[in-house]
């Protein structure tokens, strides 16, 4: 049979190496760049603190999906942790997503919901002439230019560098708008942070005996060595992959400046946001909140977010939704398809924004879909 080698040990790979080994009994060479497994999910302790961090900021784990939920709680246990952000703009704190208590608190009223919609819709009103074109147009039309200067403007700008008019319209419809008093950030059915943290979750999808783990491997070094009639389970960048032969795709990327306070507790929050356009990270992480019910190490770290363009070196974290980009990531899906024995998929192959059970969803969908047949298939034949 053929050998089987899957690129990257985030959750694509490691969930697809997970399901050869232990439903087909097929040995899976997994290769991974990085000193660990666990892609941008990654957690590990600081030693200063004592406090478990997300090594590639905030993962919170949220679905709906009743299939990716009974899958990934085989291998872990998840605590009742519930997120909520908070935003600060102009000194001052308000929730989000914008809920009836940031417009009341904005506005500084006592508005019912009724009240709330009947407000902003005669603040959208001001601007709306036309259908909306762009992302600033979207979301003036959603709350109104006086909310959207105070908490997407400026936030949006160093999000992506770009004048949020060059932005897709669609790029808005991630973020809910609420007129009740409900604060959490997701509305899943499930939610929560492993209990052991996420190295102990890849520690336990990663397993199996028949899954063979190479750290510090570089795919594209490495490829000329592979067998030629290897089957590939591909999680990188989907233009790397084809040496970037219709040019690269953009991307996204953030940096983190740690720091350590001299205090018990930073912010009394997991995540504030940032608005002003002046301050110029976009939000801070503060971890010791994802796990409540561990003792109370008396220090604390926190993690200052910047975003920039990905360079070469840099890890991609979104990808930038533009007509030129969505052309060459087609081109790219067309090309990969008409190349036998490559599977790919994830974040990065799909060059699409995924949350974590999205991304479990993909492999699960394009292991039982395209991947089990075939090697199936390949089975029988050999």
């Amino acid at each position: 049979m053929k050998p089987i080698y899957v690129v990257g040990a985030g959750l694509w790979g490691a969930v697809i190496a997970e399901r050869i080994s232990s439903e087909l009994a097929r040995p899976v060479r997994l290769i991974e760049k990085r000193p660990q497994s666990g892609g941008n999910c990654h957690s590990a302790v600081d030693p200063d603190s004592g406090v478990e961090c997300h090594c590639y900021g905030s993962h919170i784990f949220h679905t709906s999906d009743e299939t990716v939920w009974r899958y990934i709680r085989r291998f872990t246990t998840f605590n009742d942790y519930r997120h909520r952000v908070l935003t600060s703009f102009r000194q001052q704190v308000y929730p989000l997503p914008i809920n009836l208590m940031t417009i009341n608190q904005f506005y500084r009223k006592n508005l019912s919901p009724d009240a709330a919609r009947a407000l902003l819709a005669s603040e959208a009103a001001r601007d709306t002439g036309h259908p909306p074109r762009n992302f600033e147009e979207k979301a003036v039309s959603l709350v109104g230019r006086p909310l959207y200067e105070a908490f997407f403007r400026g936030y949006t700008l160093k999000q992506w560098q770009r004048d949020p008019r060059e932005l897709p319209a669609e790029l808005i419809s991630r973020l809910p708008l609420r007129f009740h008093y409900q604060d959490r950030y997701f509305a899943d059915c499930y939610e929560g942070i492993p209990l052991d943290g996420y190295a102990a979750l890849f520690r336990q999808l990663l397993a199996n005996p028949l899954i063979e783990l190479e750290l510090n491997t570089d795919f594209r070094e490495r490829r000329d060595s592979l067998p030629p009639d290897a089957i590939i389970c591909y999680s990188g960048r989907l233009d790397a992959y084809f040496d970037y032969r219709f040019g690269r795709l953009e991307w996204r990327t953030v940096r983190f400046e740690i720091e350590h306070p001299d205090t018990a507790d930073y912010q009394g929050c997991s995540v504030m946001n940032y608005a002003d356009a002046e301050i110029p990270y976009t939000r801070i992480h503060e971890f010791k909140h994802y796990h409540p019910e561990r003792p109370d190490t008396g220090r604390t770290v926190i993690y200052k977010e910047y975003s920039q363009t990905t360079g070469p070196e840099d890890e991609p974290y979104y990808p930038v939704d533009t007509p030129d980009n969505r052309r060459k990531a087609a081109e790219y899906r067309q090309l990969a398809a008409q190349t036998p024995g490559l599977f790919i998929g994830g974040r990065l192959g799909n060059y699409r924004y995924f949350d974590m059970d999205d991304t479990i969803a993909d492999a699960l969908r394009e292991y039982e879909t395209n991947l089990k047949p075939y090697l199936l298939a390949e089975r029988e034949t050999s």
